[in-house]
This record gives C-alpha cells, sequence and structure tokens, in this order.
C-alpha cells in the first residue's frame, strides 16, 4: 500500500491551476493575421482594378466585329493583322520606342553618376539634391509638362525631339536614381579598399567592381526608366512636335475620335511586350529583388 501510494504520487500531475494552464488554447498571432488581411485585400484590389481590365484589352482586341465590343461576338487575329498595313501606327511607334532609347541611356548614365555621388557622400547639399531628383515623382505630370513648355517658350525655342527626350529624362532619372543608391547600399566598401590597395584606377575600380555589383539594380532602373518614357503621356502632349507623333497619344487619339479596333490590338502588342521585357529583365537583373 505505501508503495502504492509512493507511485501514484510520481504520477501526480500537479495542481489544477497547472492544469489549466497547460490546456490553455494558444494566443492569436493578430500581427500576422493583420498583415495576412491586408496583402489579401491589396491583391484582390489589384485583381479587381489592374489584371481584369488588361484582359479585357486583350480580350476585345481578339474581337471579329468592326468595333469594340466587349464581350466579343467572336475571336479573331484579324486586327492584329491589321496593324501591318497601320503606317501612321507603325511610325508613331517607332518614334516611341527611339525617344524611349535615348531616354534610358541618358537617364542610366546621368543616374548612374548621381548614385554614386549621393551614396558614398553624407553632405547636406547632396541629400538634398537627392530629393530635387526625386521631385518629378511627386508633381503632377501634366503640370511639369505644361512649366517645361512655357520654360522652353520663354528662352526662345519651340518643342522638339531633343527637348521632348530631355524631359522624359527629368521624369525618368528617378527611377534609376532609386535602384542604383540601393544597390550601392549593399555593396561592401572593403572590395573597393581592397582594388584600390591593389593599385587599380578609379575608373577601373568602377568598371570591374562597383559596376558588375550593381548592374542588377541599374537593370531594374533602366527597365522601369524605358516603360515609363514609352509611356509616357503627360509630357509628350506638351513638348513632342507637330511633326513627331509618340504612340501613346496616337491610340489615345484614334479611341477619342473613331474607336478603332486597331488600337486595342496596339494596346495588346504592348501588353505582351512589357510582360516579355519585364521576364527578361527579371531573369537578368532580378528586378523583384532589387525593388524590395
Amino acid at each position: 500500500m505505501p508503495a502504492h501510494r509512493a507511485f501514484s504520487g510520481e504520477v501526480d500531475t500537479g495542481s489544477p491551476q497547472k492544469m489549466r494552464q497547460t490546456q490553455k488554447a494558444p494566443s492569436v498571432d493578430w500581427d500576422a493575421l493583420s498583415l495576412r488581411i491586408v496583402f489579401g485585400t491589396l491583391t484582390i484590389v489589384a485583381m479587381v482594378f489592374l489584371v481584369a481590365p488588361t484582359l479585357i484589352v486583350l480580350l476585345t482586341s481578339l474581337t471579329a466585329s468592326e468595333s469594340l465590343r466587349f464581350p466579343p461576338p467572336g475571336l479573331s487575329f484579324r486586327w492584329y493583322y491589321a496593324l501591318i498595313d497601320a503606317d501612321q501606327m507603325q511610325r508613331a511607334a517607332w518614334n516611341s520606342l527611339v525617344i524611349a532609347f535615348w531616354t534610358t541611356l541618358i537617364s542610366v548614365v546621368l543616374g548612374t553618376g548621381a548614385s554614386l555621388a549621393i551614396a558614398r557622400s553624407h553632405a547636406r547639399w547632396l541629400r538634398a539634391a537627392d530629393l530635387l531628383f526625386m521631385s518629378p515623382l511627386l508633381l503632377p505630370a501634366l503640370a511639369f509638362g505644361f512649366a517645361a513648355l512655357v520654360y522652353i517658350n520663354r528662352l526662345g525655342f519651340s518643342p522638339n525631339i531633343p527637348f521632348l527626350v530631355l524631359g522624359h529624362v527629368v521624369v525618368c532619372v528617378p527611377f534609376i536614381l532609386r535602384t542604383t543608391v540601393a544597390a550601392l547600399t549593399q555593396l561592401d566598401p572593403a572590395l573597393l579598399d581592397a582594388s584600390q590597395s591593389l593599385g587599380a584606377s578609379p575608373w577601373m575600380t568602377f568598371r570591374r567592381v562597383t559596376l558588375p555589383l550593381i548592374a542588377p539594380g541599374l537593370g531594374s532602373g533602366a527597365f522601369l526608366a524605358f516603360m515609363a518614357s514609352f509611356d509616357n503621356v503627360p509630357v509628350s502632349l506638351f513638348l513632342a512636335d507637330e511633326r513627331t507623333e509618340v504612340l501613346p497619344i496616337h491610340l489615345w487619339q484614334q479611341i477619342d475620335t473613331n474607336l478603332d479596333v486597331r488600337t486595342a490590338a496596339a494596346s495588346g502588342l504592348i501588353i505582351v511586350f512589357t510582360l516579355v521585357l519585364m521576364i527578361v529583365t527579371e531573369r537578368m537583373a532580378g528586378l523583384t529583388r532589387q525593388m524590395r
């Protein structure tokens, strides 16, 4: 009997208070739950207002009817074939590509130099310059385009291609600047010191060490700048001359006047081109990693 009591004492689970503590339900992680709710809501909003209109445009571009209609009565690629004979639209698309190319090239050169100066210095005036470079993203694009038109007219010039490219550069440099500065902040300064201690010149250090390491950020910014220039309407509306027509304004005018179905087909090609370019940039530069 004593042995039985001793054995019973060993398996005693403790007081009722301890039993209630062990049986207490796990607490809810409200931070994680709220994060899921917020991201779930944003995903739904993005699907409704971004993905759904894109799908509607793609389906409308495949319509077999003579006018824009959704849902389409039938599916056909006839309007994509019709783009082959759309000479005016092709010239507008070529102008947009040329302007976007030069805008991206100049933005990369200027944005890289500004990024190196801002990332390596703690001077207050450079921080103020950083805010100045980012200001085009804060100003309304229409206001900037109108102000640029008034400014060049006051200087005695008229809208032309160089001024249009310059206006696009002002708008697109912040994309290069932000992604390149983010890449430079992750660069180990010891690598630059080691290169210089081995006798490399500043230019060789930049070309052999700095540039390869910041190339993903630079490529991501170049992609964003190219698309921002190619799809820009407000600046192009004010700074393009009467002989130069860019694709976004041409599509806008076509939709406003006669609802040409070829505009939907051209928009479908732009969507596919953007997706392909984004996939290539992601594989080569890691766009999503640079935007974190």
